[in-house]
Parts: C-alpha cells; structure tokens; sequence
C-alpha cells in the first residue's frame, strides 16, 4: 500500500498532477472552516439593530442559510461535472472562454490573497490582545503566522487536511461549548419572549424592507466560505460525490450553529443591549463569566481566524495551478512537489499576502475585493444556466435541485447585491471595473509569453 501511494506522488511531482486522496471528512472540515469564523460573533448585533425583534432576527438567519444552501446546489453540479483545480475559474472558461477565465481566476487569485492578509491582521491584533509582550508588534506575528501556515503546506496535502480537520473540529467544539454555557448560566436578565418588544420595528413598508434588505446581506456574507470544497475538486478521490457533501455537510453545520448561537445571545442579552453592541457575544460572556469574559472570546476568534488562515492557505495557490496549466500563466505555476502541494504557487502567494500586510495596504485592496468577489459569483452561478445549453451531454453526477428555478433566485439575488455594490461604495467598485477593464492587454502578454514557453 505504502509503495503505491509513494509511486503515485512521485508521479504527480513528475507531470504536476495533484494527488487525489481527500474525503468527505476533509471536504466538511474546510467548509466549515472558511464558513464560520470570527463574524458570527459580531454580526448578530447588526442584524439584531436592524430588525429589533427576536422572530425577525432568527428568520433572516433562516432565510440566509437557505439562500446559501440555493447557491451551493448550483455550485455542487459544476463542481461535480468539471473537478478540476481552480475554482469559479474552471467554471468561467468553460462557460465563455479563456479571457473571462483568466479574469474571473486572476481576480478571485487576487481578492483572497487580500482576504487572507486582512485575516492575519486580524490574527496579529487578537494575539496581542491575548499576550501583552506582543502589543504594537501586530503585523510582526501575521507574518510569522503566515509562514507557519505556508512551511506547514509545503509539507503536502496530508498535513494540510490534517491540521484542517483538527482546527475545524476545535472550531467547533469551542462555539458549542459557548453555546451550552449560554444556555446553562444565562437567562436571568432576558429571555426571548420578552425581549421582542424591546427595540421598535421600523415604522413604515419601506424602512421595513430596506432592514430587512441589509439583514439579509449580512447573514448571507456571514456565510460565505460554503464554495471552499470546489478548489480541492481535483483532489477529491470520487468528487461526484465528495463536492456536494462536503459543501451541504459543511453548511448544514454552519446553519444550526448559527441559530444556536443567535438562540443562545438572545437568551442571555436583552433585545436592546444585543441591538446595540458591536460583538454580542461579549457581552454574553460577560454576563456569564464576568472579568474573564474579554479574553475567553478573543480567545475563540482566534481560533476561528486559525481554521480559516488553514484552509485559505490551501486553496489560493490552487488557483494559480489551475490557470499556470491552462496558459494564462506561467507553466511553474502548475508545478507541484511530492507531497501534491502547488509549490511555486504557494510561494508566491505567501509574498503576496506578506507584502499586503507590511504595507498596510488591505483596507483598500478589501474594497475592490468584495465588489468583484459579487462579480465571480455571479458568473459562476449564470456558469450553470450556460453550460445546460453549451454542454447538455456533460456528465453530471449531481444535477442542481429545482433549476432551473433555484439557479436563477441565486442569480438575480447575485445581481441585486451587484447594484447594491456599486451604490454603496461606488469608488472601490469603480477601480474594480477599471481593473477588469486593463485586464485584456495582460491577458494578451500572459498567452503570448505562455505559447513562446511552450
């Protein structure tokens, strides 16, 4: 068994082929990971001062969930018909050629790259929170975090899907456990039933919808991460059936925990105290653990940001293998090393992402990326109404439940946040367009230095 395994990934370093020994354990693990993170600590109090009623509150998480839900059954039948590494990129060259693929992989490459910088901030900040010695050296412990997690890849993909198992399970464990002790030592101030009448409803249709508008929003971003199985597709040992699960697995997870958690905030904190503060779930432990509170839900954001650094670090440089093999970029990128990891990839990724956070430059690099984060799930997801034409015969182990309706509810919800995008920060969405716009002479000197190479 053992000698199989090592012929095969000397193989795999010899034609840059990925390895493909992951599972569903696997696939579940990073969902989760991407999925529930620092935010569900913080965005229940937006939600809750939008709305300002408990039933409200718990539907909007509802509603959310199964929006996400409608968006990984689009997903899961591209994913499942084309396992291939790359992510949203595979599905956007397929679909409509290779200049939308080299803009939607180079785009999605680029917003997660600063995605993962702003988390590492986010990492450093915590960790001084945690370790006073480490006051004002922020960025300094990103950046050692960042290498840690970057060495510990080079490793290979067994360590990777090891250490994400590990991490999403503590992840886990630590948000039930928070979850029990609400339930078991809070609810002496509040409870449910009389906090709805707490904060006032808005007062009429339109302020009305316009709350529920950004509620929505909020818990649908909250559960962003749903789509991480889809850059592992290629190394996925039966990915017909391993995507769909692990993406339904990992969602369904994230649905309860989330319910339970708001359940949980509602039970400690009065209406108006939850409406009214910027991480709830603070306060909740205050009120059960009193001067120890701070550091117990630093202590578990920092956890969640570990589980995502994990996973991140995992699928970004599969990105680049995708389009390296492809020509639209260089071939080194699709170079892999015997333990099945993209390595030349992931190296520079890692000095892209270092770079962002000793610059400081994520604030506004973020901006841009939200916006055409929008963009490529709006391709992706009008990707599957295109390849039922172009492709009718494609081999589809999972074919999308209700579509074509349930596919189009998700594009027209795409395309409203899109609208909503440019209205709301109209100058970062702007240096996006602009961005897609310069992105075509590139795309001509990527394919022509590419056909010289070959």
């Amino acid at each position: 068994m053992e000698t199989t395994q090592s012929a095969g990934e000397l193989q795999t370093k010899q034609k840059g082929k990925l390895l493909h020994i992951l599972g569903v354990g696997f696939g579940i693990a990073g969902a989760i990971g991407a999925t529930i993170g620092a935010g569900i600590l913080r965005t229940p109090g937006s939600v809750a001062a939008h709305l300002g009623n408990s039933t409200l509150i718990i539907a909007a998480w509802i509603v959310g969930g199964i929006y996400a839900l409608l968006s990984a059954i689009s997903v899961a039948e591209l994913a499942a018909s084309m396992p291939q590494a790359g992510g949203w990129y595979v599905y956007a060259r397929r679909a409509f050629g290779d200049y939308a693929g080299f803009i939607v992989g180079w785009m999605d490459w680029l917003c997660h790259c600063a995605i993962l910088a702003w988390i590492l901030i986010i990492a450093g900040e915590y960790s001084a929170a945690l370790v006073p010695a480490l006051s004002g050296r922020a960025k300094l412990v990103a950046i050692t975090v960042l290498l840690f997690f970057s060495l510990l890849h080079l490793l290979g993909l067994r360590a990777g899907s090891s250490s994400q198992k590990i991490l999403s399970l503590a992840k886990a464990l630590a948000f039930i456990a928070l979850v029990a002790a609400c339930f078991i030592f809070g609810g002496k101030t509040s409870s449910p039933a009389t906090s709805q009448t707490v904060v006032a409803l808005p007062q009429t249709a339109t302020t009305m919808f316009i709350a529920i508008v950004f509620s929505l929003q909020a818990t649908i971003a909250t559960y962003g991460g749903w789509y991480t199985p889809i850059y592992f597709a290629e190394e996925f040992s039966d990915p017909g059936r391993d995507i769909p699960r692990s993406m339904f697995g990992g969602l369904l997870f994230a649905i309860g925990i989330y319910l339970l958690i708001n359940l949980a905030l509602l039970y400690v904190l009065p209406l108006q105290q939850m409406a009214t503060s910027n991480l709830p779930a603070a306060d909740a432990a205050q009120a059960i653990f009193g001067a120890r509170s701070g550091q117990m839900i630093t202590g578990l954001s920092l956890l969640s940001l570990l589980g995502t650094i994990n996973v991140i670090t995992m699928y970004v440089p599969r990105i680049l293998f995708g389009l390296g093999r492809d020509g639209l970029f260089s071939s080194k990128g699709a170079l892999v090393n015997r333990g099945g990891t993209p390595v030349i990839a992931l190296l520079l990724s890692a000095c892209l992402e270092g770079l962002l956070v000793v610059t400081g430059s994520v604030t506004r690099t973020l901006g841009i990326a939200a916006f055409l984060l929008v963009i490529i799930y709006t391709v992706g997801f009008i990707c599957v109404l295109i390849m039922r034409q172009l492709e009718p015969a494609l081999p589809r182990p999972f074919k999308a439940w209700g579509y074509p309706w349930t596919t189009l509810i998700v594009v027209i919800g795409s395309l409203g946040f899109l609208v909503g995008a440019l209205f709301s920060d109209t100058a970062n969405s702007i240096y996006a367009l602009l961005l897609i716009v310069i992105s075509y002479p590139i795309y001509l000197l990527t394919r022509r230095s590419s056909k010289r190479a070959q």
